[in-house]
């Protein structure tokens, strides 16, 4: 039996004490909207708020936006920020609903961060921090390399897995920057938007979420063509992937 084509949105958001006030509202405003949009599609949807020491699948993948929407309203922010182990956290939930939910096909990962990540990996899995594997370790504590090395490493995967998307929303001060979501972004092979041009960010994620539901749409059409060997229109499905896409 063929698997249907189908998306799952994962809204990685950063609830972390970074994110003032001003910015977790309008990152909360900014993921509603896009939950509405993949509302109208039937997309599946899962939220990973990340705060304090790990990340935490809050609403597993579902179609039921009243219920993300309102986990998302009431969604506490403070502590840490283990970026990390919520990128982790949103490939291995992306990869086990893919291998286990026959009609999920492909995976789009919206982040929602400042980026400035203070909690690693270890401390996240394992409740604690090995010193001696960071050079730079000062006072027990990992070094800001140390940090975006492991962020970066998590967004590399990304770039290597064929079924997934990502996207990266910045919310830190473009003023005091340090440019990670956007590093993010270019070591995963994904797309990079600011917050603060919303216009235009919703514009160009609506394009961007749609051709992803078209290549799953047309990746499906291809196999069952090379299953059946209609070797004529899998030639078509394939010429049209590669103009989409």
């Amino acid at each position: 039996m063929s698997r249907k084509a189908g998306t799952l949105i994962i809204f990685l958001v950063d609830a972390s004490g970074s994110m003032a006030l001003n910015r977790m509202n309008a990152a909360k405003g900014a993921a509603i909207h896009l939950l509405s949009e993949a509302y109208k599609s039937r997309d599946k949807i899962c939220l990973i708020p990340f705060h304090g020491v790990r990340a935490e699948v809050t609403v597993p993948p579902t179609k039921s936006m009243t219920l993300t929407k309102n986990r998302l309203e009431s969604m506490p922010c403070g502590g840490g920020s283990p970026l990390a182990h919520g990128l982790s956290l949103a490939i291995r939930t992306g990869l086990n609903t893919m291998k286990v939910k026959q009609d999920v096909g492909r995976v789009v990962i919206v982040c929602i961060t400042d980026g400035r990540a203070n909690i690693p990996l270890e401390l996240s899995t394992e409740n604690k921090f090995t010193p001696s594997s960071d050079p730079e370790s000062k006072e027990g504590m990992p070094s800001r390399k140390f940090l975006k090395d492991e962020v970066l490493s998590c967004s590399k995967r990304l770039a290597a897995l064929h079924d997934f998307d990502f996207v990266c929303i910045d919310t830190e001060d473009t003023f005091v920057g340090t440019g990670m979501a956007r590093e993010m972004a270019l070591a995963a092979q994904g797309k990079y938007h600011h917050l603060d041009n919303t216009g235009k960010m919703y514009r160009v994620l609506h394009v961007f979420i749609s051709r992803c539901r078209h290549f799953e749409r047309c990746s499906a059409s291809l196999s069952r063509c090379i299953q059946t060997d209609s070797v004529e229109v899998a030639k078509v499905t394939r010429q049209s992937l590669r103009d989409r896409v």
